[in-house]
This record gives structure tokens, sequence and C-alpha cells, in this order.
């Protein structure tokens, strides 16, 4: 017997209204609309006034070596970002742009992760409410700020959105290439930086949420286990370097506010009626996303602190689709309060948005220390670095050291293989300092705690001793002082 299916009159007005929408909001629109913003919002003051943070320095100097080089040094530091210093190697190798070539990188994988946000939401929640997640997720001042940063945290988010995508296939339809697929780009993922790992966790958490089949969960389970496979030896490794992110403390009061007011944010939009059609219920999948990667992270970092907003920039994937569904839902009812809400949003954000693209929205400027130097010092003065990680203004712009003296330094970076170099004994430093009748230092800002090595301490003695300050010159991050003998000003 043929069923024939009646529509009520209310249920036959939405069936009218909804189709106009869904055709007039298309997949492709959905995609193009967030990436063209994030591409708009990427390119918008790239450069930041010529600074680079040290971060980027980092990246720069290492994509420059040569590879035997790059390899030896990750098998002493820095191994956790290998991949993307190869990445980027390629990229000079093709183009050595300077700084576009080190950042546009991560303004077109963000573009990337805009589109694939939309067509996440779309998957989950309709059209209307993935265009609205595409849009909020790069106008988010952590997306902005570091698609701008020559690191790897953009090209890590659009990494975990395409795993996202291939997990909601392969729930859809099952197909072991479809594992496969999501394994491979999961690990891609990880490579780029570990901490992705907690993105495949939030995606075991999600499934359970959603309580599929158990074949689907094994199948997770076995995809799962081939990325921590692959995984396991970077992470040995970078344990062995672990001195490294020493810099990191326990978290305070500010990493937890900064999560507690994005989680509430979150679990507030999910109170809500959210529309949900994909294979996944979208509150299923986005909170786990929100809410796992940076719990997690900030747990551990009790025991071992290692959590930086930045290794989880990923969780606003959760934010922005929980946002979008919610826009979409208010903007059904009351149009003009989302619209308004979302005018609010943009004038909000300005202020910010234009401060993150000067060289003051970083922690410091190597590029802006070694111009200082070199307006400083001439030729044959002795320069020093105060502590000796501090080197980033040589390496990223020697150019502007050219004719100064080295004082400390007993074997650069490339050939030692490391970072910034090794120095040489304490009582070398000394005899090297004494013959010189001018040293520029190149400081950490005041404040900060000092070294208390050997190296370091002399340093600090012999300049109070048997010099006297001429100069000093302030920018972002960092102190430039020249000191002279007496009367050599």
């Amino acid at each position: 017997m043929t069923q024939v299916r009646t529509l009520t009159a209310p249920a036959a007005a939405r069936s009218r209204t909804a189709l106009p929408t869904a055709r007039r909001t298309r997949p492709v629109t959905v995609a193009l609309a967030p990436a063209a913003l994030a591409l708009a919002l990427g390119l918008w003051g790239i450069r930041r006034g010529n600074s680079m943070w040290r971060d980027e320095s980092t990246t720069y100097q290492i994509a420059h070596r040569d590879l035997p080089e790059i390899v030896r040094l990750l098998g002493n530091a820095d191994v956790a970002h290998g991949v993307y210093y190869l990445l980027m190697h390629a990229v000079f190798a093709l183009w050595d742009g300077g700084l576009l070539a080190l950042r546009l990188p991560s303004v077109l994988a963000m573009a990337a992760a805009a589109a694939g946000v939309g067509l996440l939401g779309h998957r989950l929640a309709g059209p209307r409410a993935g265009l609205a997640a595409g849009l909020v997720f790069p106008l988010a001042p952590a997306a902005q700020r570091y698609a701008q940063e020559g690191r790897s945290y953009a090209l890590v988010c659009a990494a975990v959105i395409a795993a996202t995508h291939l997990l909601l296939s392969a729930v859809a339809r099952p197909r072991k290439r479809t594992w496969t697929a999501y394994a491979a780009v999961a690990t891609l993922a990880c490579l780029l930086h570990e901490f992705a790992v907690l993105a495949v966790l939030a995606h075991g958490v999600a499934l359970h949420r959603a309580r599929v089949p158990a074949a689907l969960g094994w199948a997770w389970g076995r995809a799962a286990a081939v990325v921590a496979v692959v995984l396991s030896p970077l992470v040995i490794v970078s344990q062995q370097q672990a001195a490294l992110v020493g810099w990191i403390s326990r978290p305070g009061p500010p990493e937890l506010l900064g999560f507690g007011v994005l989680a509430l944010i979150g679990l507030g939009c999910a109170r809500a009626r959210l529309p949900s059609r994909g294979p996944l219920p979208l509150r299923a999948l986005a909170l786990p996303l929100l809410l796992v990667p940076p719990a997690t992270l900030l747990a551990a970092s009790y025991v071992h602190p290692l959590y930086v907003d930045r290794y989880v920039l990923y969780a606003h994937v959760g934010l922005a689709l929980l946002l979008g569904a919610a826009l979409e839902r208010l903007a059904r009812a009351r149009r003009a309060v989302a619209g308004g809400l979302a005018v609010l949003s943009v004038a909000a954000l300005l202020p910010y948005s234009v401060q993150l693209r000067t060289p003051q929205s970083r922690l410091d400027d190597p590029l802006a220390a070694a111009r200082a130097v070199r307006e400083l010092t001439r030729p044959g003065d002795g320069v020093l670095f105060l502590p000796a990680r501090r080197r980033e203004p040589i390496m990223s712009s020697p150019g502007d050291f050219r004719g100064l003296r080295e004082l400390a330094l007993a074997r650069p970076a490339i050939p030692s293989g490391t970072l910034h170099g090794i120095e040489l004994p304490a009582p070398a430093v000394r005899a090297r300092m004494l013959t010189a009748g001018r040293i520029a230092t190149v400081n950490d800002p005041p404040g900060q705690p000092v070294d208390d090595t050997p190296q370091e301490r002399v340093k600090r003695e012999v300049l109070v001793r048997y010099f006297q300050r001429c100069a000093v010159r302030d920018v972002t991050g960092m102190r430039i002082v020249l000191y002279a003998r007496p009367g050599r000003c």
C-alpha cells in the first residue's frame, strides 16, 4: 500500500520557507564567504610594521638552514615543531619572500579552516548555522592572532577540522578507507603539533556522547591507536627536550579565567534548542572540541606545566559551531536582535583587531632590537646577549650586526646544531670583554629574572666593574644598552 504523507498547515508553511533558504545559502557560499573573510583579515596588516617576535624569528632562521642542518638541530632541540620547520624550509626554497612568505601559509591555513568550520556547521545544523559558524570563527581574537604568525597553530587548526570532517563521513558511511584517511590526517595534525592528539581524544568523547554503535567506537579506537603509535617517537624525543618549555608556569587565574569564559559561552549556547541534522548531534561534537583539549591540558599542567592557550587553538572550532547554531536560532526568532548582536560584536572587536596588527601586540620584536643595535654602535664594538638565548636579533637580521664582535660566542648555532649557539667558558668571556672599548648588550626587559649561569654572572660583573652606561634604547620586549670604558662614551 502506498502511504500518503500529509502536512499540517504550520508544517507546510515551514516546508515552503525552508526550501528557498536552503537554495539561497549553498554549500559553496557556506565555504567561500568565511574563507574570504579569513583571508581578508589575515592579509590586513600582515607585516605588522616590519616586526617579528621571537617564536617567528626561530621559525625564520631554522627554515633557512639546509636540510641536514635542520635534521641535526631537531636531534637536540625543538623536534616538536620539526615537521613545520621542514614545511617552511620548502616554502622559502620556492619563494624567499621574507615576512610575507613566513606568515602567508598561516593565513591560507586559517582561510581553509574557516571554510571547514562553515561546512562542518552546514553538515551538523544546516546552511545558515554553517555560514554563521564559519563567519564567527575567523573573527575570534585568537584566530585573528595566529592567522598572522609564522608558527604551526593555524595549520594544526586546518588539519583538525579536516580530520573532523572525515570522522563525520566515517560515522555516516563507515568504510575502511574513510577511517584510514581520518587516521592519516589526524596523524598529520599531531606531527605539526603533538597536542593535536587531544582533538582525537575529543572525537572519542563525541562518539561516546552520541552513543554510536560499538563497531564505530572500535573503528575510532583503532584509528586513534595508529595515531598514537606514529606519534610516540616524537613524544619520546620531545620529552628529552622538555627544558625548552621550562618557561611555562602552572596555570594561574588568567589561564583559568580565559578558559572559563569560553567554556561558559559554549555551555550557554548548548542549552538552547540548537538545530541538529548531521551524523552526530552538534552538541555532542562541539562541546568536547571546546572543552576536552584545554581542560585536559590545564589539568596535566598542575603536574607538569605545559598549558599555553595557542597549543589548543583548535578548541575555538567547537565554540564557533555552538555560536553559529545559536545565532541561527536567534535569527529565526528575532532577526533584528541577532543582527544587532553581530554588529556590536564586530564593533567591540575592532580596537583589538587594530592593535593586533602593531608591533606592540607581541611579546617582543627582534627586528626592532637589531635596528637599535645598528643605530647605537660603530664597527669594532663588541656585542653581548644577556641572556644568551636572546640571540634572535642577530640570527634574524645579521646585517644589522655587521662589523661588530660577538664577545661570548664559541660556536654559532648552525655548526653546533643548536638554537642559539654555544658560549665560551666564563673566564674566556671575561677576557674577551676586557679587550673591548665599547659593548652593546641585548637584554630582557626590566623586571625579568636573570640567568644564574657562570657566563651570565661574569658578563654582569665585568660590565658593572669596568664599564659605564652610555645609552639605553627600549624596544618591544627588549632593552638595548651601550656600555663603554670610562670617558669613551
